[in-house]
């Protein structure tokens, strides 16, 4: 599909997000994906529980980085992190930072991703989450 912003349209919207990584640790919060004025940039907002952590993500994505969009998060922690998201012909999203990646499959109001992260040098899998649409915004 390429750079183009448009791509971006079937995840704008609030999404209760729920799931579990593999050490058996439960994740439940929301994921808000909206536009900025103008329609060049997404906004995408975290705010999840993970077991007794509290954690909340703003994330500023539409930087064009070749046939990918720049994906920058700033985390309620201090850390921040860079990932390129790319999406294929069939609409699966794949996000890939240096030490974690994710596939993302949209399927109308449900969404579905595979986190893996780096250990010791080699990806392991991390945690499975599920995405519920619970209300589409198109500002």
């Amino acid at each position: 599909m390429g750079a183009d912003i448009a791509a971006w349209e079937p995840i704008i919207g609030s999404w209760a997000s729920s799931g579990r990584t593999v050490e058996g640790v439960e994740i439940a919060g929301t994921d808000v994906y909206e536009w900025l004025p103008g329609r060049r940039f997404v906004v995408h907002r975290v705010d999840v529980r993970m077991g007794g952590e509290q954690v909340n993500v703003l994330e500023v994505i539409g930087e064009r980085d070749g046939d990918a969009f720049l994906m920058r998060s700033f985390e309620g922690n201090g850390g921040t992190a860079l990932m390129r998201a790319t999406v294929d012909d069939a609409g699966v999203w794949t996000f890939a930072g240096p030490t974690a990646r994710a596939t993302l499959v949209v399927a109308g109001s449900t969404m579905t991703a595979r986190w893996e992260r780096t250990v010791d040098g080699a990806w392991e899998h991390w945690m499975d989450m599920g995405f519920r649409r619970t209300s589409q915004r198109s500002s």
